[in-house]
């Protein structure tokens, strides 16, 4: 050091200085709201994006999550680097996230084989010809809402219909984000209403109700946005002009993969199931008509995992690490308890519940996860200011549908973008289901509607019970 120049060794002392005092201050624990720095972080980028240049394709959903993580990693106090990084790794790596890649991987290769070989134009072509112009965009919303109320998983009727939506629209000339958001909002009305839905089983066993009689509840709700959005996409769907299809032009042989991948999603079995199964068909009937080989096939799919899915697995690997750590530190338990404080009446009760599945769902980015967070607390507040049951399961699955259907990081919007290979941010403005489905479900809460499930049910005994849980 006594070669070094007096201003080298300076600056040497300052930078082990800063170092060590750093390392003091990470390890000092933080407030528990700053766990949730990184979410700001990632939604902040895309004000700033917006500001800038008006156009949020410019902000890639992976560079977004990259610079969230790398926060949510720096700011997580109390423990080594190590450390972690093993906590978001772990968070990475859960059952839910690799699920969710499973099928990401099975829809690119279902995707690339039924398009390689030419069933997307195939399906195309035989909707033109038998929907009549006008209502394009209302027989795909119904379509979307039919195949998910009888697969009851919105990821999957994404990934059946996603494809021959995005075929619709170059052929029509409708714009591709419009046609999506028309498939997102159509499954997420069977994620919110599907009997077999895991929103559904969730919801009705945390707040203890028949699945039937939380199905009547939502449904009053949700019934008016369903045909205010069917008049609207009729009404949208004038001014379309629809291509002259002949029936020559079909190739009904290669329609097939995707009808049997409808008809065997309508009869309830796994999407998982129901994919390999596309994929099997779709490269068969290639095989057959000549229009795939073998190794075409094997082409086509490796291709669409890894062009079109392959941005989208890396961003769930890294939300899900992202939204660990913010667990890890204390970040969802913190917003629970703000929430759930202060409560002094039924409609307030109603309203801190229906924010805090909606956070929790914007924190997690599941919402089966997130009912499955907020559902107990939901009950021990239902109970206390006398919320029916029903009506509690009903808004807690309508507003966790509600967020899980507008985030650009949620696996609908991932999976949707992704095989229509667009930014999930251009679809969010042409969701008109979702955003009006939580206008309706505020609405039920401002006017306390339906009428025949606001029955009073107060228990000053469980108020007591209640205080006493939240208190201690």
């Amino acid at each position: 050091m006594n070669d070094l120049p007096d201003y080298v060794v300076q600056t040497s002392i300052v930078g082990q200085t800063l170092i060590f005092n750093f390392q003091l201050f990470m390890r000092h624990p933080f407030p528990k709201y700053v766990a949730l720095l990184p979410l700001c972080v990632f939604f902040l980028l895309y004000a700033i994006t917006w500001l800038c240049t008006r156009d949020l394709s410019n902000m890639p959903i992976s560079v977004a999550f990259l610079t969230a993580s790398v926060v949510a990693i720096v700011f997580s106090r109390g423990s080594s680097l190590s450390d972690r990084i093993e906590v978001f790794c772990s968070g990475a790596a859960n059952q839910t996230i690799m699920m969710m890649v499973v099928i990401f991987v099975l829809a690119g290769a279902f995707a690339g084989t039924a398009k390689t070989m030419g069933a997307v134009d195939a399906t195309v072509n035989m909707v033109l010809y038998f929907l009549p112009p006008n209502i394009i965009l209302a027989s795909i919303f119904i379509a979307a809402c039919f195949v998910s109320m009888a697969m009851g998983t919105s990821c999957g009727t994404i990934a059946a219909l996603a494809p021959i939506a995005v075929g619709l629209s170059g052929q029509t000339g409708i714009a591709l984000p419009a046609m999506v958001g028309v498939v997102v909002g159509g499954a997420m009305f069977g994620d919110n209403l599907s009997f077999i839905s895991d929103t559904t089983i969730v919801a009705t066993r945390t707040q203890e109700c028949q699945m039937q009689d939380k199905f009547k509840v939502n449904l009053r709700i949700v019934f008016p946005v369903v045909v205010l959005v069917l008049v609207i996409y009729i009404f949208q769907g004038m001014g379309i002009p629809i291509p002259e299809i002949s029936v020559s032009r079909i190739e009904w042989l290669k329609v097939i993969p995707y009808l049997a991948v409808l008809v065997i999603a309508i009869a309830g079995i796994n999407v998982m199931t129901v994919l390999v199964i596309g994929i099997v068909l779709s490269g068969a009937v290639g095989l057959l008509t000549g229009s795939l080989t073998v190794w075409g096939w094997t082409g086509a799919m490796g291709k669409s995992i890894v062009g079109d899915m392959g941005e989208l697995i890396i961003v769930s690997l890294m939300a899900g690490g992202m939204f660990e750590v913010i667990r890890f530190n204390g970040g969802i338990d913190w917003l629970i308890g703000k929430l759930s404080r202060n409560i002094r009446s039924k409609r307030k009760a109603e309203a801190s519940v229906a924010a805090l599945i909606t956070i929790t769902d914007f924190c997690t980015a599941n919402n089966t996860i997130a009912l499955i967070i907020t559902g107990p607390i939901a009950k021990q507040i239902g109970d206390k200011f006398g919320v029916d049951n029903r009506r509690m399961a009903s808004l807690l699955d309508t507003f966790s549908c509600f967020a899980q259907g507008i985030i650009p990081y949620g696996a609908q919007l991932l999976i949707a973008s992704g095989l229509a290979d667009i930014n999930p941010m251009e679809v969010i403005p042409f969701l008109y289901y979702p955003f009006l489905l939580g206008v309706a479900a505020t609405a039920a809460i401002l006017f306390q509607y339906p009428k025949k499930y606001t029955v009073d049910r107060y228990s000053p005994d469980k108020y007591d019970n209640f205080t006493n849980k939240t208190t201690n």
